[in-house]
Parts: C-alpha cells; structure tokens; sequence
C-alpha cells in the first residue's frame, strides 16, 4: 500500500496548467536601418532629383551632390585603435618567430586624412583637357575636333579632320509627349587640300547627333578652289541671310585673321593666309554658308582673263612689285581706256569703306619736334619706292641707263 500513498502523494504535487488555443509569437528584428540598405540605395535617395526637377534643371554644375565612396581610404583592420592583427594586417610568421597580437600607438592624423579624402571626393571637377585639344572656351565642344566622318563601304576618309561648330539644345512641341528636347550638332569636315564640307545632325544623345552630322558633312563635300594652295584666289564680298563677309587675298606668312568658326573652315579646307571682315549677324550657321558661297563662286586667274579680254598681272611687295603675267586671254583687246578696276571687277563694283587714319599723338603734342623730324627725313622719304620703281622700269621697259645708276645711288646713300 505503500506505493499507492506515493502516488496520491505525487498527483497532490502536480498543479495542471490550461495553455491557450492560438500562440502569440512577437518579431524582434536584429538589425537597423542602416545595415537593412545598401550604400548605392542610401546615396541615391540623396542625389537623385525627381523628374519634374530634372526638367526645371537641378542637379547639375556645381550644385550638384556627388556620391562618395566612405570606405576609400580605410583598410580592413585597422580602425580608432591601432591593432596588430596576424593573419589579417601583417603576415602570421615573420621570418621564423610567430607574430603575436599587440596594440600599436595611434595615428592623431588618421581621422583628418579621411575626412579630407572625402571632402575632395565630394566636389565637382571640370573636365581637363589638353591645350592642343581645347576648343573656342575651355572644354566645350564648338572648336574641337571630334575626327575623321564613318567611312562608307569600302570607303574611307584618309587625312580628313571634322571640327565642330556648334553645339546647342532645342526644344520641340509634339502632341503627345510635349516639349520634346534634342541636341543639335553643325560640324564641318575636310582634308586640308581643298576639299570640305558641312552638316548639322540632331538626335537625342549628343554623340549621337555629332555622328549624324559628322556622317552628313562627309557626304556633301565640295571643292574649293585656292590660289599657290595657300589663299583664296581673289579678293571677294559674300553675303547670307544678315551675314556679311569681306574677303581678302594676303601673302604667305600672313596667318588666318579671322572669326574663329571661319579660322576652323580654313584649317579643314586648307587655306593659311587670310583676312575676313565680318559685319551684321554672326550667327554661325549663316557664316559657314556665306563663306562657302563665297568660296565657291570664286574665278581663277584664267576665267577673269577671258571674261574682261585683258592680261592679268600681279605685283606682290615680297617681290619687290616685279610685274608678274598670271594669265593671259586668248583674244586680247587693245582698247586700254576702258580697262576695269581689279578691286572694283572682283567685289563687284563694291567699295569697301575704310576708318580714317589718324594722325600719331605726337603730331598735335610735340608740333615742333615733329616738324624736325620731317625736316631730318625729307631727303629720304619714299627712297625705298622710288628705287623699287627705277629698277623695274630700267629692267622691263629699257629706259636709259641713267635710271640703273640711280636707284644704285640711292641704295648707297647711307640711312
């Protein structure tokens, strides 16, 4: 019977317990924020603008938030507090000893050096190109050269050059997607001999449209004709639209003096001694047309010969105003009264309007140094005309001997 009583006993011990029907389990979540996202998640809701402010123009230039990457600059181990780590930032082993963990002095300016890694990482950095690869204004791209046109099939543009123009933004209103914008390229392309062209590409992405256009430009290509393949051939007035140009010829060694866009036109053609005078709109589109219908309504040497019936001779100041026979006309007339104008026959009976020179300051401030001055030289003015006249005149017209002896006078008579 004993162990019926141990029993009673036991159960007497035991309380029952009711456990409910449904368990409630609480969620307790072991991370922040912080570790839940990505750094490219947590910097792109920093940096990145809506798309009604991207169309307003914000975030760009030097407003502009830029991503920084925080873990440049540190290394894995190292921290506030400087710890040896074998295996980790040194080696287990050096040489035969086993290297054993130990804390080294701290670096004071490790926290200054990181925080000045960012903030340079932060700021906005124009693009830095090199001095021959620049355009008209720093690293835009009107005045740069983006390379030769696509080649076509087989093809290929040997030696061309394409130099871009303009580069601008233009906007259009479309029924369904509204103000529709593009990007607007107009280059010319050419291979410094004379042969060239240009084109205007549009398309969305701006390398894009400069393909298009660069492409275009190569495929409408004209000659352009040049006097010694270093000027154009004639002086010449050129008008487009409000653009007007005055063109003139100049002799080797002048260089280009010119608008900047038709300095670029005359590199790619291949004329190097020029000067332009530009009056009315400097719309570069306009002045690339101008200038090339210019260009190409130039006549050679033989052409004027033949259209006025008169031999055509040039006198250069290099030269010493030798007369040189360019071209001569098949049927020359010998009526000499009514010769034209060089000047006047290639502008087209236009005359160019000339600003008064001015007399120098001293002239009106010092009248009787100056009148001293005039009275020193007067036996020598125009020497250097006079004796470039007298020898041409006794060498190609055979006056008296006299003229020869002295133009050697003068060349003698000590400056």
């Amino acid at each position: 019977m004993s162990w019926l009583c141990r029993i009673s006993k036991l159960a007497n011990a035991i309380t029952p317990v009711v456990l409910p029907s449904s368990l409630n389990v609480s969620q307790v979540r072991l991370t922040s924020f912080f570790t839940k996202h990505t750094a490219e998640q947590l910097w792109k809701g920093v940096t990145s603008v809506s798309n009604a402010g991207r169309k307003r123009g914000r975030g760009k230039g030097a407003g502009k938030k830029m991503i920084r990457d925080l873990n440049k600059g540190q290394i894995i181990g190292v921290g506030k507090v400087n710890m040896v780590w074998p295996g980790l930032t040194t080696s287990v082993l050096r040489g035969k000893e086993l290297v054993q963990q130990q804390r080294l002095p701290e670096d004071p300016d490790r926290e200054a050096k990181l925080i000045k890694l960012r903030n340079n990482m932060g700021m906005f950095r124009r693009l830095k190109l090199a001095p021959t690869e620049r355009g008209w204004s720093g690293s835009r791209l009107p005045g740069r050269k983006v390379g030769p046109p696509d080649p076509v099939g087989e093809e290929v543009f040997e030696g061309f050059e394409t130099v871009c123009l303009e580069s601008k933004s233009v906007f259009n209103m479309t029924g369904n997607l509204g103000r529709k914008r593009q990007m607007s390229m107009f280059v010319v392309t050419g291979n410094g001999n004379g042969l060239a062209g240009f084109g205007i590409g549009k398309a969305i992405d701006g390398k894009a449209a400069l393909k298009s256009a660069k492409n275009r430009a190569g495929q409408r290509l004209m000659y352009i004709e040049r006097y010694n393949d270093h000027t154009v051939c004639h002086d010449f007035f050129t008008q487009f639209g409000f653009t007007k140009i005055y063109v003139k010829q100049k002799p080797e060694g002048h260089g280009l003096v010119c608008h900047r866009a038709i300095k670029s036109m005359c590199e790619v053609i291949g004329i190097k001694d020029i000067y332009c005078k530009v009056e009315g709109s400097t719309n570069i589109q306009s002045l690339t047309k101008a200038f090339f219908l210019g260009l190409l309504q130039q006549k050679l040497p033989e052409q004027l010969a033949e259209e006025t019936g008169y031999h055509l001779v040039e006198f250069r100041s290099d030269t010493g105003n030798v007369p040189k026979v360019v071209a001569s006309p098949v049927n020359a007339k010998s009526d000499a009264k009514n010769i034209p104008t060089y000047d006047e026959y290639v502008m087209g009976n236009r005359v160019v309007l000339k600003k008064k020179k001015y007399p120098p300051f001293y002239v009106k401030h010092d009248p009787i140094g100056y009148m001293k001055h005039l009275k020193k030289t007067l036996r020598y003015r125009n020497m250097e005309d006079v004796k470039i006249k007298l020898k041409t005149a006794s060498k190609y017209l055979n006056i008296q001997p006299a003229a020869s002896q002295v133009a050697e006078s003068l060349s003698q008579t000590p400056t």
